[in-house]
């Protein structure tokens, strides 16, 4: 009798009965689809970052120690192997490892052989003037394949890493050792035009870490000239051998880039940051296990030799910061979306309670008891929202995918933990927005009622 009470109100009232799913539907879909972005967000944000730079750096340990308690940047203090650039896909967070990068540095003397600019002949048969300029120069990978020691494959390099550089040319390739990327303030200063031969020249003419005297002066071909908006527009990038023949230090760089998948910092990561040797066993392993910056920086130096790898805090920090306001964000907007159903469900029980006033007046005049009555009106509003929910939640993942498309360019893996919540969530909007109805039921007097007051 109970059911069959519940389905003939159904019917009778499909109308509002539907306006009742239809909003729980609107709630429930718009929190599916902010928690599932929510939960998915913190790869999808740090992936759009990465794009922006790198944000940890590696340098020799010596280096590390004279900027730490120096102020004194000198990477050229000790040096890094190349040889060990592999091991860094073999760290416990090697699949958070977006990009990495290495460089040599090293200050070179610049002269033009080229119609950029004016002069005699050098020995090189090209036009050179005697004027010039000391300028930083970088040896690094633009798009280096290498082979890893787990056998696997990557490509990586610093045209990954610098994609906001707008470039007038083209990027050096791989087997381009003659090629050389002038930045615009450099090129302006000189008049270097993509095409001129350029010469670098390093003065200090070391010999070869074989003892072998090395080439001191090379000559190479502008390929580009690019705009980075920073201290970059003022330096020349060759390939990282050309690098190394020209400042003699074969096999080996001074830093390295990396570009990591980061978890924002909390207190523990914080406390491991300053001293990882003060957590206990159990704070080791969480954090150990956790992709935080710094524990990927300290498994970095555990795999690299006599390095110091920090983080880029101006990076670092954005992205935690960036990453907790967006979470934040699509929280509010969950809990606005539940807000206003609970007010829309409020309002529509209250005006079918009203409606059935003489309905239930009668009920309770021959014999049903408060508790009986409510229990059959929430059955009626559970079972709406059971039907709205479900539609809701399938709409929500759709909703996802659109937000996913749209702001990320890629598709939102859906959450099954979304489920229970979306359910407790609907569970406890639809309760609250009965309560008004429910008071009413309470104090409905039959007498009053079915004599129409």
């Amino acid at each position: 009798m109970f059911f069959r009470m519940v389905i003939q109100a159904l019917v009778r009232q499909w109308k509002k009965m539907a306006m009742i799913a239809f909003t729980i539907a609107l709630g429930a879909s718009l929190a599916t689809a902010m928690l599932n972005v929510m939960f998915d967000v913190g790869d999808k944000v740090n992936q759009e970052l990465k794009t922006y730079g790198a944000n940890i750096r590696v340098v020799p340990e010596t280096a590390s120690i004279l900027s730490d308690i120096y102020g004194i940047e000198d990477s050229q203090a000790q040096y890094l192997k190349e040889a060990e650039l592999g091991k860094i896909k073999t760290i416990f967070w090697s699949f958070n490892i977006v990009d990495f990068a290495p460089y040599l540095e090293g200050k070179a003397f610049l002269s033009g052989a080229s119609s950029g600019f004016s002069g005699g002949t050098g020995s090189d048969g090209a036009s050179e003037t005697g004027e010039g300029e000391d300028v930083s120069v970088f040896g690094t990978w633009f798009s280096h394949h290498m082979e890893l020691p787990t056998g696997e494959t990557l490509d990586t390099g610093m045209k990954a890493m610098k994609t906001w550089w707008t470039m007038d040319g083209s990027w050096l390739g791989d087997d381009d050792f003659d090629g050389a990327l002038v930045g615009i303030g450099l090129a302006e200063k000189m008049g270097i035009k993509v095409g001129d031969i350029i010469s670098l020249r390093n003065e200090a003419g070391a010999v070869g870490v074989s003892g072998a005297g090395a080439a001191s002066e090379c000559n190479f071909t502008v390929r580009g000239i690019f705009d980075a908006g920073g201290d970059e527009d003022d330096y020349v990038y060759v390939n990282l051998s050309s690098a190394q023949e020209l400042f003699s230090k074969q096999g080996l760089i001074s830093s390295i880039d990396v570009s990591a998948l980061t978890t924002p910092d909390n207190e523990l990561a914080r406390r491991a940051a300053q001293d990882p040797q003060s957590l206990n066993m159990v704070d080791w392993d969480t954090w150990y296990c956790t992709a935080y910056v710094s524990s990927i920086c300290y498994q970095l130096q555990e795999v690299i030799s006599n390095s110091s790898a920090k983080a880029v805090r101006q990076v670092a920090e954005s992205e935690g910061a960036i990453l907790n306001k967006t979470q934040l964000l699509m929280l509010l907007i969950t809990i606005l979306s539940m807000i206003g159903s609970a007010l829309g469900i409020s309002n529509l029980v209250t005006a079918s309670v009203m409606e059935r006033s003489q309905e239930i007046g009668l009920m309770k005049a021959v014999g049903a008891y408060n508790g009986s009555v409510m229990a059959l009106v929430l059955t009626e509003i559970l079972i709406t929202a059971v039907i709205g929910a479900a539609a809701g939640y399938f709409a929500g993942l759709g909703f996802a995918q659109i937000i996913g498309q749209s702001v990320f360019d890629s598709n939102i893996n859906i959450k099954l933990t979304v489920i229970p919540i979306v359910a407790i969530l609907i569970f406890v909007v639809t309760m609250a927005g009965s309560i008004p109805s429910i008071r009413m039921l309470l104090h409905l007097e039959p007498a009053e009622v079915l004599h129409g007051r």
